[in-house]
């Protein structure tokens, strides 16, 4: 058996090297300092979780790939995501009026996720009503609750995992006994 490769640079050497040069990157194509911020801190996620796995021949280039696709990506759904005032101009748009059973199919609907959010422990609640009604980052809202931005990371997954489960659960339409 051959010997193996000699160890690439461990992860701190390569946070350190490329921390100042990543957020630069990123606030230049984001725009916005805070969100570079957080896709610098998921890129740096995935290459540690990478160079766990297997060693990375070049981990400053897989480190600022990865980080340019988790910019584009965010971009791409940022910019899909309609504003409620795109929503109003859509709905005046909109040939024909819905029927009164899909009215009350999507009262029903936003009246279960309403009231599954008001169920999640407050706070999951207030990271997920911060990130999705006022659009903060995982920074700003770390700022504004006093925590940490992995604490707002954590708080987030568990609300949707919470509310997937509990939308899961509730009986279907037209199923119900």
């Amino acid at each position: 058996m051959g010997e193996p490769p000699p160890p690439g640079p461990d992860f701190p050497s390569l946070y350190q090297a490329t921390l100042s040069p990543l957020r630069r990157y990123l606030a230049a194509l984001m725009k916005d300092p805070a969100e570079a911020q957080d896709i610098a801190h998921d890129a740096y996620l995935k290459t540690y979780a990478a160079m766990k796995q297997k060693e990375i021949a070049r981990p400053q280039a897989f480190l600022f790939t990865t980080a340019r696709r988790l910019a584009l990506n965010f971009r791409m759904r940022r910019s899909s995501r309609m504003r409620p005032e795109e929503n109003a101009v859509l709905d005046r748009e909109t040939a024909g009026t819905p029927d009164a059973c899909e009215l009350t199919m999507a009262r029903q609907e936003r009246e279960a996720l309403m009231q599954a959010i008001a169920e999640l422990p407050e706070g999951c609640r207030e990271v997920l009503v911060l990130r999705n009604q006022e659009e903060l980052s995982h920074q700003e809202i770390a700022a504004r609750l006093g925590i940490a931005t992995s604490t707002v990371e954590k708080h987030l997954a568990r609300a949707l995992r919470l509310l997937r489960e509990k939308l899961n659960e509730a009986p279907d339409r037209g199923n119900a006994p």
